[in-house]
């Protein structure tokens, strides 16, 4: 058959996505310092985002060497689970970030860290059953009629999955809204205590709210067109709709190691550590609060 160039934009999507996420887990893997809550999260995340990226790869090669409805409907389910536990995973880690400026005092405890291991048995737990509704026979293989965009996911399955989402991300921006209100109010609290707003306060609020806003709108314009379109798309319409929507949601796991790992000063250290030795490996890490990241 021909291959689609579309397909091969995903593929090759897929490979750097994979890369870029194999990195990050095998960091946080190696160095023990990073086994705090946050970074437990951020491992959580880049291990959804490899995952997703494995399934793109996967999907392309079964889509033209190995031609199967089983394992189509494997490889689909497998990029469901994969790309939903992604999303939920930046959901867990805007909660995260909330709980840390709401609850600072209390937030290194037990209770905390039994809140994240909840919430990532939830995150994956969620994203599992997601992933095994097409394979257990929530699939439109036997009745076109029913299929959405994304074959063999039927209209049903593509409207709770973009309804999840849009759930998710009304959500996200209510937390990032509330961290946005105490960020400026630690700011005004710190001008009053010093009866004046030092201009390193000023740019560091500034700095804060504009990378809140940058974390939000990346997320938001990755997925918001893919999940518009499952909603009002058909499968009549062409098939380069569903690619050109599907290929910038991809591309919010290529960028999330970026925002989320690579500009972190502890992976950043671990990262020379793991590949050129540039620092001992006794070096002390510096816990810090995911408001800082």
């Amino acid at each position: 058959a021909t291959i689609n160039p579309w397909d091969v934009m995903l593929c090759v999507s897929g490979t750097a996505i994979a890369c870029e996420n194999a990195i990050v887990v095998a960091i946080i893997c190696y160095s023990p310092g990073l086994r705090t809550p946050m970074f437990v999260l951020i491992g959580s995340l880049a291990t959804a985002d490899l995952l997703a990226g494995l399934g793109l790869i996967l999907n392309f090669v079964f889509q033209y060497v190995i031609r199967s409805e089983t394992v189509s409907l494997i490889t689909v389910g497998f990029l469901v689970a994969s790309f939903t536990a992604s999303v939920s995973s930046l959901l867990a880690i805007t909660v995260d970030r909330y709980l840390s400026l709401y609850n600072a005092l209390t937030y290194y405890s037990e209770r905390t860290v039994l809140c994240i291991h909840t919430m990532l048995v939830g995150t994956w737990g969620v994203s599992l059953c997601l992933g095994l509704l097409p394979v257990l026979g929530w699939n439109c293989l036997h009745d076109y009629a029913a299929c959405s965009i994304v074959r063999p996911l039927t209209k049903s399955n593509v409207t709770l999955l973009s309804a999840s989402f849009f759930l998710i991300f009304i959500i996200m921006l209510h937390l990032y809204i509330e961290i946005c209100k105490i960020v400026c109010r630690h700011a005004h609290q710190i001008a009053l205590q010093q009866h004046f707003l030092t201009a390193s306060h000023y740019v560091a609020t500034k700095k804060g709210v504009s990378t809140l806003a940058i974390i939000l709108g990346t997320f938001g314009a990755s997925w918001l067109p893919f999940a518009i379109y499952c909603v009002v798309g058909d499968p009549d319409y062409p098939s380069v709709y569903t690619y050109a929507t599907l290929l910038p949601a991809t591309y919010n796991s290529m960028i999330n190691p970026i925002i989320y790992a690579y500009r972190n000063q502890e992976i950043q250290r671990s990262m020379w550590v793991l590949f050129c030795g540039c620092f001992q490996s006794k070096v002390s890490f510096r816990s810090r609060s995911p408001s800082d990241v």
